[in-house]
């Protein structure tokens, strides 16, 4: 495991707002801390510097794991798994209520890849809208 400074660490939490860049979710009362993720994995050379890391939930961090290409399920096309350092979320995603809704190749293959409207996570954006943590703001997921 790649140790990652507490000011490089610190930046990537703020820049994300305290939420998972893949799912949205916030890290406020979670009881997993986040994960630092290397979008590209540093065994496929990614390096530990702030355009190569993401702020993740503990599951889309394991489901992501090294991979960095997936496929569609919808076109069969091999695409690379959503970017946050260099793709607008709302480009590939939108809200439909509490469910994550894949818009383009990209985004269909990382809500199936990353299993991102699974029962647990609705339930957990259900409790978020409640505490009026969902959906998130517009400007960490633009």
């Amino acid at each position: 495991m790649t140790k990652i400074p507490t000011s490089l660490r610190q930046l990537v939490i703020q820049r994300a707002q305290n939420r998972c860049e893949y799912c949205g979710i916030s890290q406020v009362g979670q009881v997993a801390t986040f994960h630092i993720d290397h979008i590209i994995p540093v065994v496929a050379g990614g390096e530990t510097t702030s355009d190569n890391l993401a702020l993740a939930c503990v599951s889309c961090s394991l489901r992501k794991g090294a991979r960095q290409q997936i496929k569609d399920s919808e076109t069969g096309e091999v695409v690379n798994i959503f970017n946050p350092r260099q793709q607008r979320w709302h480009d590939h995603f939108a809200w439909n209520g509490v469910e994550v809704i894949g818009l383009t190749p990209t985004g269909r293959a990382t809500v199936n890849a990353l299993h991102l409207n699974r029962p647990t996570m609705l339930a957990i954006r259900v409790e978020e809208e409640l505490l009026g943590r969902h959906p998130p703001p517009t400007d960490m997921t633009s």
